[in-house]
This record gives structure tokens, sequence and C-alpha cells, in this order.
């Protein structure tokens, strides 16, 4: 799959890595590495969660040092050994947290850290005027017309975004790196910010785009290089990558005709009305509205790459955000909820993706992690006596195969596997009639996850709903009876149980 590329033309990079390496404690992350970018070319920066973007784009910035490989900036060798190192070489980068300061006013961010000054003697005062001013010049030239002068909290994250390319354009870059720019931006405020990249694309500036959107790549992308595990998979022209071949370079494979299906989960009634239907249900900067239908005992599989609005929409469903658009149903029923207590009481419980930051208590024990939402369900004024809490725990560590010393044991101690094996257990406590489970096998061994995936069966089996979400879509397609395909944040269509991984891929890359 790797392929070289040349631009035919005498065009040189302004910017050229070759054999980037880095190495953490003696794991390589990055190896031989390369990247190459022209003035005047936007150019997509792809690969999985993990590929190795976020650490590469660290060494361009001078965050990371490089343990190998050279970086050439108009054909000189550069090394920069801090952020502010790599602004005044002329690279910037526009983070997808807005990295400013709310409570200063728009020009103070544009210019903090370097106000023009003025007085008898340079530096006696800052030139307030000037700074107001310069920011009007910086912000007019991406065609953003705002009051400067008000504080930047006061906007909204898409104005945000388009003041910090200002400041990045203020240290007169010849590189913009912007890292997953889009994924708090509604389908107009993309639009908007696009207008600009074009714009500055146009003045000569080679710009790094690194999104998870297929659609957005494709909407404004010259070149692409994907990086997969770590190491450089190839750099294209967009015009000569179609997104099928974008995802077969990504996935280190191509998508084969016909692949072996896999075992259909066991059989529920299709013909029973729904226990959750939601009718184009959806939020403005998080996912287009969607129709979305499981029954008892039905396991729904949640099928798209990273950034695809999977997490986003059991989010939603869980009452963790509010849809600002269509219908939620439970048991045919129309339902709002304010918060996830809501949707606890109305027999929905979720498994996070992050188990670590949104899942266990570390410090906390085996026995009073399985305890927290089932006593957050019965409330304050009830309390689960210590000797039930004992028999739960007892009675799910014995029922999930948890390893552990005690319940009593600090979660923290057990491994990723057999915490979220407990995470699971933290929600059955509860007895929900529909489990969501997020990402529950990330990060766990293999056997692990083919007892958590044993366990998914079995509770279908029993009657149990289940939306099911995993990266490694041999799970998806494995234990689905029906998979629901994503595709920036946007449903784009529906497959039935016993469907193979390529066909899944096929469809999140069809183009209509």
């Amino acid at each position: 799959m790797t392929q070289a590329m040349t631009t035919g033309s005498a065009i040189k990079p302004v910017l050229e890595l070759s054999g980037i390496g880095k190495s953490f404690a003696g794991i390589q992350v990055l190896r031989d590495v390369q990247l190459r970018l022209y003035p005047g070319e936007i150019h997509a920066l792809m690969g999985q969660n993990g590929a190795g973007k976020s650490t590469l784009i660290k060494v361009l910035t001078g965050v990371l040092a490089s343990s190998g490989g050279e970086m050439r900036l108009d054909g000189q060798a550069i090394r920069p050994g801090s952020p502010l190192a790599a602004q005044e070489l002329g690279i910037s980068t526009v983070y997808q947290e807005v990295n400013l300061c709310p409570n200063l006013s728009v020009a103070e961010n544009v210019f903090a850290g370097r106000y023009p000054r003025c007085g008898m003697v340079q530096g006696w005062r800052i030139d307030w005027a000037a700074v107001n001013s310069r920011a009007r010049e910086l912000l007019a030239r991406i065609g953003l017309h705002i009051d400067v002068t008000r504080l930047l909290s006061s906007y909204p994250v898409a104005v945000q975004q388009l003041v910090a390319i200002a400041r990045a354009l203020g240290v007169s870059s010849k590189v913009l790196i912007l890292d997953e720019p889009t994924s708090s931006l509604d389908d107009e405020e993309v639009n908007k910010l696009f207008e600009v990249l074009r714009r500055l694309r146009a003045e000569g500036m080679a710009i790094v785009f690194v999104t998870h959107f297929m659609n957005q790549v494709y909407a404004v992308s010259d070149r692409i290089t994907v990086l997969r595990n770590g190491q450089w998979v190839g750099e294209w022209r967009a015009a000569e990558l179609g997104p099928q071949a974008l995802i077969a370079a990504m996935l280190g494979r191509e998508l084969a005709a016909q692949s072996a299906r896999p075992e259909v989960p066991p059989a529920f009634d299709d013909t029973a009305p729904a226990l959750l239907q939601a009718e184009g249900l959806g939020q403005a900067t998080q996912l287009q509205p969607l129709d979305l239908r499981v029954r008892a005992g039905e396991i729904v599989g949640l099928a798209g790459l990273l950034g695809a609005g999977r997490t986003e929409l059991a989010r939603l469903l869980f009452g963790m955000e509010s849809p600002d658009r269509g219908v939620l149903r439970i048991d045919g029923q129309a339902v709002r909820f304010a918060t996830p207590a809501d949707a606890i009481r109305h027999g929905l419980a979720l498994c996070p993706e992050e188990r670590k930051t949104d899942g266990i208590v570390a410090d906390l024990s085996v026995r009073e992690n399985i305890a927290l939402a089932l006593q957050a369900r019965m409330g304050t004024t009830k309390f689960l006596s210590r000797a039930d809490q004992n028999a739960m725990a007892e009675r799910f560590v014995a029922a999930l195969g948890i390893k552990t010393a005690s319940i009593e044991t600090p979660i923290g101690l057990l491994s990723g596997g057999n915490q979220q094996k407990a995470m699971i257990a933290r929600w059955l406590a509860t007895e929900p009639r529909l489990l969501i489970l997020d990402e529950p096998t990330r990060g766990i061994d293999v056997a692990a996850k083919q007892e958590i995936m044993e366990q998914i069966l079995k509770l279908a089996e029993a009657g149990m709903a289940v939306i099911f979400i995993s990266s490694e879509m041999s799970e998806v397609v494995r234990v689905a009876h029906r998979i629901v395909v994503l595709r920036d944040r946007k449903k784009v269509g529906e497959l039935p149980g016993g469907s193979t991984e390529d066909e899944v891929y096929e469809m999140i890359a069809a183009t209509t």
C-alpha cells in the first residue's frame, strides 16, 4: 500500500520531514515518517487513533524532540526546541480545544506576549490603539469583521477558532497546522472555516489539516498523507485517492470483494415493538438528525471510523448532552432526559468510552465501584446497606469472572479487562432494560475481550437490549443483529446481522 508521490512540478516543499522517529521508554511510536508540505496546498494528515498523528505534530512544533530524522524549512535544517521556537520559524498550530484566554479581549488574544509598544523609550507602555488596529487587519485578512475589544468568551467557538488562526498569521506563519479544528463546529461554521483556509491557500500558505471527517478531507485537501501504527504509509494527491482506497490505507489491507461472514447472534423477536426509538434526533454541533430503533433482546452495533458520531449519539441517548431536534421515545412514549439520572430511571445504562476518566473511581474498592450507579438511582435518602453491597459485588464478581483478590481491593489495582467487567457490573446492578456499551473492549487483552463479548451475547439472549460501539469492526459484525453505519456525524445506512467487515467499510466509504 506504501506509495511515494512526486508533484509533477518544480515547486519545492516549504517544509520537509524525512526519517522522523520518536520513542518513549524504549517503545518506538514513530518510525521513518516523512511529510512534505508545499506552499499553496492544504495537506490532510490521516490515520486511525494511535497512528502517530499527534506525536508527529508535537515533534514538528517543538513540543517533543525527535529521536531520529531531519526537518528542513525552505531547504534549511531546523530542530525547534519549543513551540515558541517553532513559531519564530513560522510554524503555528491551532488545536482542537481553542488554546486562548477567554477572559481577555479578541485583540489581546491575537497579540498576547507580543503587544506593540510605544513611548519615549520603546517598551514603555502597550500601544492599545495599535493592538486593536492590527488585530482588525489580521481578522479582516481572513474575512472576519468583529469588535476586537469584546471578550473572546462572548463569541462562539467557531469565531474563537478563527481568532486563533489570526493569531497564528500574526507571527508570519509559513506553515499552519490545524488539529481537529471542526470537531465542535456545525456545518455552516465548517463551511466558513473552509472559506478561510481556501483564502490562505491562495496566498501561498502551507496548511496541515488533521481530521477524522472524510467528507471534509475531500472538500478542501489537495494532498493526503496516511500514517499507520507510527509509520508512513504513503502520500497521494487527494483527487487520485478515493475514499475506499483511503480507508484501505488506514487499515493496512485492501477491502476484499467477499470475506467470511460472521456468525449471527442468538435470535430475538424482531416483530416486538421498539423499546427505544429515536426520530430525527440530533444536535447541531454533535450529530446530524437520525432515526434509530432498538428492541428488547436486540444488539444494535454502531459502526464508523473515529469521529463518525458514535459516542455523540450514545451521549444524546443517555442524557449527557441535550438534543436540539427530534424525539426520543421509550416504549412509544416521548421522553426528554435532562440528566443521565432521568435515563437511568427509564431503564438505560451507559458504560462510557473513557474507562479511566469517566468510569472507575480508582481509589475506591471493587465493591464501592459496582454499587455506585445503583446508589445514585436510589437517591440521597435511601442507602444500600453494607451487606447488600457485599452480596451484590460478590454475585457480579462470580458471574462476570472478575479477577480480584477481594471485593475490597481498590479497583485501580485491577487489570484493564477486569476494570471493564466491573464497570459492566455497575450498570447491570441497576437492572437496565437497555445497555449502551461504548468501546467496552478498548485497551484490554484478548482473553478479556473474549469474555466480555460472550457476556454481551448472554445479556441479549436474556432479553436485554444492547447498543454496542467498537472501533474494532470485527467485534461489531460478530455480535450485532443489525449495524447502524455512521460517517461524519450522520447516519449513512444500516446493514443486517451477518454482514462482513468489508461491507461495512464500503458503506462508510460510499460517496452517496
